[in-house]
């Protein structure tokens, strides 16, 4: 064979090759950059199915999600970090880009965060702060002091005179929002605790720090940790029961509770009104749960302080979608974790009575007025 045939067909397979190396690369950056609208870009981890609050947050989301155009999938934890870490896990094998997760347990949430971090996955932390971790990349919230400090002033603006028993309640030990409802709530009450408006009932670690105006975290540790609720009905009536079967008569009479969230406040009211010796009480609450609102319309409740997860649910997902297209995420402040200062988005906060119920929750379209009896 002469040189020239020879030397034409190497050209050939040079240029066979290359094409070949060229529709192959093609190929790829087709395959791993596909579109992430229609995939499963967000994955969402929310704490437990048992509570109202939760299962209409993962409507909310469903349904704002889809209307954004992107597939979602929620798991929920159902109170334990070991199936919170599994959730997590799972959704990270599932290929998604962004993890909005409520915690169980703000410190204990860590792990499965850094796992996800790990995985190039985008972490927001929702409602709840997740704590003694970098892995969390923003955190989407309500003002937790500012609930805290709507619900003691609720309290202060009903009391008149002196000595008026005072009962605290708090959320779990375990849940970073726990200890910043208590601070708002203690920035407003403890005024009026120092000269003598209100005396506290059932807590000695707070009657030992009552002059203190600012306490520290380990403070706060200590008179929650004798006040706890977990979040827990069962575990907040039985609490209520306690403190009143060792209480007086003079330690009753009209009473002011501090309840931390609707739940609690209901087993709690519940207990209170069940007691003889309690002439009238004064409870409060938050998350305006349906539930709830028919106890305060009842008068079985005094206030709740809505937090209007329609809000809540909208800047979560806006920050997801601005992380999936690479935009900047707005922010309004930030909150420290115990390692870093996590950027955050704050929504406001209401408080809500039966002087407000129907142009707070009804006229806003949050409920409808066929969901209530007795409403005026």
């Amino acid at each position: 064979m002469s040189k020239k045939p020879q030397r034409l067909i190497s050209v050939l397979i040079a240029v066979l090759v290359l094409g070949s190396m060229l529709l192959s690369a093609c190929g790829t950056a087709t395959t791993t950059a596909p579109s992430i609208e229609g995939k499963l870009a967000v994955g969402i981890v929310l704490p437990t199915k048992d509570e109202p609050r939760w299962v209409q947050d993962e409507t909310r989301f469903k349904d704002a999600l889809k209307a954004a155009g992107y597939d979602v999938e929620i798991l929920f934890s159902q109170g334990s970090s070991a199936k919170e870490k599994e959730n997590v896990e799972a959704l990270i094998t599932k290929g998604i880009k962004v993890l909005i997760i409520c915690p169980q347990d703000g410190d204990a949430a860590a792990a499965a965060v850094e796992e996800a971090r790990k995985a190039g996955v985008k972490v927001i932390s929702y409602d709840r702060l997740i704590t003694s971790t970098d892995a969390v990349d923003y955190y989407v919230t309500f003002d937790s002091v500012a609930v805290g400090a709507k619900q003691g002033q609720y309290l202060v603006d009903h009391a008149s005179g002196k000595g008026l028993p005072l009962y605290l309640y708090a959320g779990a030990a375990s849940d970073n929002n726990a200890f910043l409802f208590f601070e708002g709530a203690w920035s407003v009450l403890q005024p009026k605790i120092a000269d003598g408006t209100f005396v506290i009932k059932n807590s000695s670690e707070a009657v030992a720090l009552q002059d203190k105006a600012t306490l520290t975290r380990d403070e706060m540790s200590k008179i929650i940790g004798q006040i706890t609720t977990n979040w827990d009905f069962n575990t907040a009536k039985n609490l209520a029961e306690s403190n009143l079967t060792v209480a007086t008569a003079a330690d009753k009479g009209e009473v002011f509770i501090l309840a931390p969230n609707d739940g609690t406040a209901r087993a709690i009211a519940d207990a209170f009104a069940a007691d003889k010796d309690v002439t009238k009480y004064w409870v409060t609450g938050q998350d305006a749960e349906k539930a709830s609102v028919q106890y305060i319309i009842d008068g079985k409740q005094s206030m709740t302080v809505f937090k209007d997860v329609r809000t809540l649910v909208k800047d979560a997902i806006t920050m997801a979608v601005s992380l999936l297209k690479g935009e900047t995420v707005a922010t309004t402040g930030s909150y420290d974790n115990k390692k870093i200062q996590v950027p955050a988005k704050q929504s406001e906060v209401i408080a809500v009575d039966a002087s407000n119920v129907k142009s707070a929750l009804i006229d806003s379209g949050y409920y409808s007025a066929s969901d209530f009896t007795g409403l005026k």
